[in-house]
């Protein structure tokens, strides 16, 4: 059984910073695309980043290139997002994902990914 458990949320001032991350459980970690999405008040949710298996492979939403950074590290588990230059519109409840299929490049699709965390919620001030 896959779990899926993300950290790191919080409330930060614009401009600030912040670091999420996300554990794993389960096996094979290191054969799927992980993703972030988020989900605004009223909104759908949205593509952020994905990151192959290998981590080669980085994908981002064109809001946050150039302020985000997912990596991961197939030896704990995890998968991170580093989160740099917030502003007010990057408020919203981030979500790790696990696409549903191995080495797939397919990464910025909802309905592709099959296993999702609890969410954690960010909350930028401005």
């Amino acid at each position: 059984q896959v779990q899926l458990v993300e950290s790191g949320g919080g409330l930060v001032q614009a401009g600030g910073s912040l670091r999420l991350s996300c554990t794993h459980s389960g096996r094979m970690f290191n054969i799927y695309t992980m993703g972030w999405f988020r989900q605004a008040p009223g909104k759908e949710r949205d593509f952020v980043a994905a990151i192959s298996g290998s981590g080669s492979g980085t994908y981002y939403a064109d809001s946050v290139k150039g302020r985000f950074t997912i990596s991961r590290d197939n030896a704990k588990n995890t998968v991170s997002l580093q989160m740099n230059s917030l502003n007010s519109e990057d408020t919203a409840v981030y979500y790790c994902a696990r696409h549903s299929r191995p080495y797939s490049s397919d990464a910025a699709a909802t309905l592709k990914y099959s296993y999702w965390g609890q969410g954690t919620q960010v909350t930028v001030s401005s």
